[in-house]
């Protein structure tokens, strides 16, 4: 649509002292009435628009009648153009128009005062409670006359995050929280969740407050709108849900604990779905919406294929169109730029483009081009972590990227068959491929560098309650929320660890306890749409509309394990598929209850025939969840509850479009106090914990003693497998554990002493199990081992969608920084003989030329220790004190080891004297992993992940400026003085003496395995250095190699659904 200019007849026919509306209310003669929000038709004034535009730019400190009344004539003078007299426009198509010339006007901060304003307008409610045709609610958790804060003990605690360097990030003293929260709970919910700031009067102190803040407020709504039948149900309904939340049974994604109780409208939703349209203006209104989206803290998804490709024109003229990837770098600048919530992560996109489009190749190569640009900065020297400047210098680093497919490109692919796309502006059919090429293609670009994932079209759509209302193209960046375009989804998580009760000694699943749960949290989050506010009028409609919702779980992992199930059998995926049947069909049943008493979602009539047809295949699906490995009452209530939706469905319809999603929960899962996110499984069996008080102690996981009771161990077996456990690191080799018993105690990843870990196809399995229960999607990434190869990638992602799986993303293992497998090397040789004599000359004048050490020359020994393995680096310098040599002596090793460190330290001093920077040779040997590796002696480098990794961090540390180490990833922490080389040789040959006439060669291979025996002395003493900790936290499991530092604090992170997810601060790199 073009800018009209403002009609400058009318002002100039206005009589003195005529209104904006006056005037032009003769020249709108076509434009008589509106359409309001509850579907009356109303005469159309048009001074209430001039009226409601001054009040937004008054909000905003803009107070100026003038300008408001030009925006106001630009407005009316739209809707004319529009509105032709045939169509009768609604509200909520005003209110687009007039944000849209807000924007048009440079005044995008005004465009969202307005309709902040106008949400506060519409419609108008009394604050005065609303009863009489509301729930009904009785008490299943709490009792008449005790508050839910009584009956828990409660504690003054200092909630404290520390960096990697041990400099405190945030610390709040004296603040009230549960005697049964962990530290770690309480650091991330007082840091994360308390309002005011630190140190002000304003500033919350108690977890009462904050629990309060929410649940009052949800409740105070509920009454005002109607919900509850009576006083006495609102107030059981307050205190069920402050018991939920306190407990830790439930908690809401983390917009609602920012912001409700705050402001008056919060926006309380995690996850947007935007739509972009094939004009300048819409691409431009994409990058402002998501601009604003990111701001807040929340994740933001788009399709781009209505964009026409590169090669379709532009308008009548000759030119053509540059296509989505080029546009793709404007919204991925913007989206590195802009920090979610005022933090320090970056911001969550996900961008979506159809198999069709015809830029779906350049749009599958776009991520693998930028990260080869990335290799040759860090070739160069420049910094290659996550936020350094060779990542952050390229493009499309801050969206995950997705491929639409489509049943029918499947099945080209699988018959080997051609595969046509078609122009956008005329449907008609432009380039063409083999759809194996593409397929190889994308698997290919996962392999290299984790992107695209792949969303599976046909089976979104068949899936699809509200197929009569459009389709559904696109998803949030997380990929477990999919919808209409311009919608919003507010997610909430039970904590199915607190869900357990003691029949006949053994802990069941409660399934009635977590009806009941379910119960109350889904009626809040209903509670919660039609009172946040959204960043868009069309969001806003939509959410209103069709009240979408993302209620899901966390704990899966921990529940499986303390039950004696494994994650990758039969058993647990029938166990996950039951939990997840139940907590949909209640929550829809739920949804059809408010319905009867308030009524369905707006669009249900519409689309109640493709709405029941999705129930009925929930119900199908249920009939087929097998029972071994399921309790009885949970098998039978999974199984019928979906008789009981589609009976009162059809009778009373629907409240909400969707019901639920499979979020990562990341930070709200820490408030949970959650052993495991999501879907997911445990990482490891033995993990860090922060104590009250400060420091940390070495724990194992507490789901592993009840798998042991519930596998039929007795005490004494179970207290020595556990000390095991304390001692190695992993369960692998553990006295009176059975083999069988194994895959109960994998996890995703695999144990430093340890071979085991989760197969890849088990996650995928598992993914399998539950997604016939969701009404959206799961957020998982499929986490490959480095060796996995790009025909594995290409088999995942076709047994994914045979599986009947939404979307999958994978993420190969140090992906980051490698060529793929399957890729030849071939040089052309005919190019070598064409070299002609002035190439040669040239080479030959480059020949690099060795710098040698004088033959006195001084030297530093370095001492060191890795788990159990002691050995000594000698430098020798040059007279200017840089490095020219290199010497690693191992102390008790045997000839092979020593020759390869021998012929490692060689070739590095080779390196070194033909002129090698050392800070390329650093950037390129830091972080390599393999054994011997594990803590260290040395408090600047607390852990290695190899005895390379190790020399040349300290090599880094000792020898480059505080900028290069910065450039290369590593802390500038000063080293400690060279009084260490003191009598360090004479320390060499007596330590060898004595080590070489105690112990074998022969015990090599056990030390490997036996991981760190120099910290077992530690194994339950508190570790008090808050650098030393934080890398603790990942230091019993193989960890992503490659995963980034943590924004807040600088600790590593780690995978978390599509995200990554610090266990230190809780900060998370997503929309969770």
């Amino acid at each position: 649509m073009n800018n009209p200019s403002p009609n400058f007849a009318i002002k100039a026919d206005r009589k003195d002292g005529q209104s904006v509306s006056d005037a032009v209310w003769d020249y709108v003669t076509s434009l008589k009435t509106v359409i309001k929000k509850s579907g009356e038709e109303q005469e159309f004034v048009p001074q209430k628009i001039r009226n409601s535009i001054y009040k937004a730019m008054a909000e905003t400190g803009l107070r100026d009648e003038n300008r408001a009344e030009k925006i106001a004539e630009q407005v009316i003078t739209r809707l004319q153009t529009i509105y032709d007299g045939h169509t009768i426009p609604a509200t909520a198509d005003i209110r687009e128009v007039v944000s849209m010339t807000f924007i048009d006007n440079n005044l995008a901060h005004i465009s969202r005062a307005y309709i902040h304003f106008k949400h506060t307008l519409s419609p108008a409610k009394s604050d005065l409670p609303v009863y009489g045709r509301g729930l009904r609610f009785e008490r299943f958790f709490t009792k008449e006359g005790v508050h839910p804060y009584d009956e828990l003990e409660w504690e003054l605690r200092t909630a404290k995050i520390t960096d990697a360097k041990g400099n405190i990030v945030f610390e709040q003293k004296n603040i009230e929280v549960p005697k049964a929260w962990s530290q770690t709970a309480t650091n991330i919910v007082v840091q994360k969740y308390f309002r005011g700031r630190v140190g002000q009067s304003d500033r919350e102190t108690s977890v009462k407050q904050l629990i309060d803040r929410v649940a009052k407020t949800i409740a105070d709504w509920g009454r005002k709108d109607g919900y509850f039948y009576s006083a006495k149900d609102a107030q059981i309904f307050e205190e069920e849900l402050t018991h939920l939340l306190v407990n830790q049974k439930a908690a809401f994604n983390s917009p609602v604990w920012f912001n409700v109780g705050i402001n008056e409208h919060p926006q309380c939703s995690a996850c947007f779905i935007n739509s972009v349209e094939d004009d300048m203006r819409s691409i431009l209104q994409l990058v402002s919406t998501e601009s604003m989206l990111f701001k807040q803290g929340s994740g933001a998804g788009s399709n781009l294929s209505n964009l026409r490709s590169s090669r379709e024109f532009l308008g009548g003229s000759n030119g053509k169109s540059s296509g989505p990837v080029s546009f793709m770098k404007g919204f991925d600048a913007f989206a590195g730029i802009i920090k979610s919530g005022g933090k320090t992560r970056r911001a969550a996109k996900m961008v979506i483009l159809n198999i069709d489009h015809p830029d779906i190749e350049e749009f599958i190569d776009s991520k693998v081009k930028e990260e080869k640009k990335a290799w040759a900065l860090m070739d160069a020297g420049y910094d290659g972590s996550m936020d350094g400047e060779a990542y952050s210098s390229v493009f499309f680093q801050n969206a995950n990227n997705s491929v639409r497919v489509t049943d029918e490109f499947m099945k080209a692919v699988e018959n080997d068959e051609e595969w046509t796309t078609y122009e956008i502006t005329t449907g008609k059919p432009s380039l063409k491929y083999k759809a194996r090429d593409l397929w190889r293609k994308m698997a290919q670009s996962a392999w290299t560098c984790g992107d695209p994932g792949i969303q599976y079209d046909t089976t979104i759509n068949k899936w699809h309650t509200c197929k009569n209302s459009g389709r559904i193209n696109a998803s949030n960046p997380c990929s477990e929320y999919m919808f209409l375009d311009d919608t919003s989804c507010n997610l909430a998580s039970l904590n199915l660890m607190r869900y357990r009760k003691l029949i006949n000694g053994k802990a069941e699943f409660d399934v009635e306890a977590f009806k009941k749960a379910a119960e109350v949290i889904i009626t809040a989050m209903e509670i919660i749409v039609g009172n946040a506010s959204y960043p868009t009028p069309a969001i806003e409609q939509n959410s209103f509309d069709y009240r979408p919702l993302g209620i899901g779980y966390a704990n899966l992992g921990a529940l499986l394990m303390s039950r004696g199930l494994a994650y990758d059998s039969d058993e647990g995926r029938n166990m996950a598929a039951a939990i997840t049947s139940v907590l949909s069909g209640h929550t829809y049943y739920q949804s059809t209850k408010i319905a009867e008493k308030i009524g369905p979602f707006k669009y249900y009539e519409k689309n109640k025939e493709p709405f029941l047809d999705v129930m009925s295949k929930h119900r199908d699906a249920a009939k087929n969840i097998k029972e071994e490995g399921v309790p009885a009452d949970l098998l039978n209530e999974a199984r019928n509850i979906w008789d009981k939706v589609l009976n009162n469905g059809s009778k009373y319809g629907f409240r909400n479009a969707q019901i639920s999603v499979l979020a990562p929960t990341g930070t709200i899962s820490f408030m949970m106090d959650c052993d495991t996110t999501g879907v997911e499984p445990d990482i490891a069996l033995v993990k860090y914990k922060w104590l009250v008080g400060g420091g940390m102690i070495k724990i194992v996981n507490n789901t592993v003693k009840p798998a042991l009771q519930s596998l039929g161990y007795n005490d004494e077996q179970i207290e020595e497998i556990m000390d095991y456990i304390e001692k190695q690191d992993t369960i692998e080799g553990a006295p009176h554990l059975k083999d069988e018993h194994l895959p109960v105690f994998d996890c995703a990843f695999r144990a430093k002493n340890g071979t085991r870990s989760i197969h890849y196809m088990g996650h995928l399995r598992m993914m399998a199990a539950v997604q016939p229960f969701l009404s959206g999607a799961i957020s998982k990434t499929v986490n490959m081992p480095n060796e996995a190869t790009v025909e594995d990638i290409e088999d995942v992602y076709m047994q994914g969608w045979k599986m009947g799986l939404k979307a999958i993303a994978i993420y190969r293992d140090g992906s980051k920084r490698q060529q793929a497998l399957t890729t030849s090397d071939k040089s052309d040789s005919s190019q070598e003989k064409k070299s002609d004599t002035k190439k040669q000359s040239a080479k030959l004048a480059n020949i690099p030329r060795r710098r040698r050490l004088p033959d006195e020359r001084k030297s530093i020994t370095h001492r060191f220790t890795i788990a159990n393995y002691k050995g000594y680096i000698t430098v020798g310098l040059y007279d200017d004190g840089s490095p020219g040599e290199l010497f690693v002596t191992m102390a008790k090793q045997g000839s092979v080891i020593s020759g390869l460190m021998d012929a490692f330290a060689t070739s590095v001093s080779m390196a070194l004297q033909y002129g090698v920077p050392l800070q390329v040779l650093v950037n390129k040997f830091v972080h390599m992993r393999f054994e011997p590796s594990g803590f260290t002696q040395n408090p600047n480098i607390r852990m290695a992940k190899s005895i390379v990794d190790y020399i040349f961090r300290w090599l880094a540390l000792k020898f480059l400026t505080p900028e290069e180490q910065i450039r290369v990833g590593i802390n500038n922490i000063s080293l400690p003085s060279d009084d260490e080389v003191d009598n360090v040789n004479d320390d060499i040959e007596d330590e060898k003496n004595e080590e070489n006439d105690t112990e074998g060669q022969a015990q090599n291979t056990q030390q490997v395995k036996l991981f760190s025996e120099s910290i077992n002395k530690t194994v339950k003493e508190v570790v008090s250095e808050a650098e030393a900790g934080n890398q603790l936290l990942t230091g019993t499991f193989d960890n992503m190699s490659d995963a980034p530092a943590c924004d807040t604090c600088g600790s590593m992170m780690v995978r978390n659904g599509a995200c990554y997810k610090c266990l230190n601060c809780g900060a998370t790199s997503g929309c969770s």
